[in-house]
């Protein structure tokens, strides 16, 4: 059985390539979270993720440019981006612990993105959960 981090994993999946212009991917999300094992709750989680985030990107993306100090949104890497949409609409839109979004954003940019990457996230996402 997938966990949680299995369902985000996949969700910055999607989002990745939905930012990438293929806004399609979600009628193909089923194959992808089969493919990765993520099923009952843990699918259910992930669509609610993936569709929340992308119903709320407007939103989300001007948290990012509000918190962003020395660059621009599209300077921000696509999987940092990716992970940084998903982090925030679980701050701004859910009912999970903060601290635990926060701490499963820097672990995906571990696992997913550039060596500075955890740094940067935990930076944008501390400042939006202060506020």
């Amino acid at each position: 059985m997938a966990t949680r981090t299995q369902a985000r994993e996949s969700v910055v999946g999607l989002l990745y390539a939905y930012d990438l212009g293929n806004e399609a991917i979600a009628k193909h999300s089923d194959i992808i979270f089969e493919d990765k094992k993520i099923r009952n709750k843990q699918k259910d989680f992930a669509i609610q993720l993936f569709k929340g985030t992308i119903e709320n990107l407007e939103a989300i993306d001007t948290q990012i440019t509000e918190h962003l100090k020395q660059r621009a949104i599209d300077d921000v890497g696509k999987i940092e981006k990716a992970i940084l949409r998903l982090s925030i609409y679980e701050i701004l839109f859910s009912d999970l612990d903060k601290p635990v979004v926060i701490n499963e954003a820097i672990e995906l940019s571990k696992r997913l993105a550039s060596d500075n990457a955890p740094r940067f996230v935990n930076g944008v996402l501390d400042s939006i959960e202060r506020v």
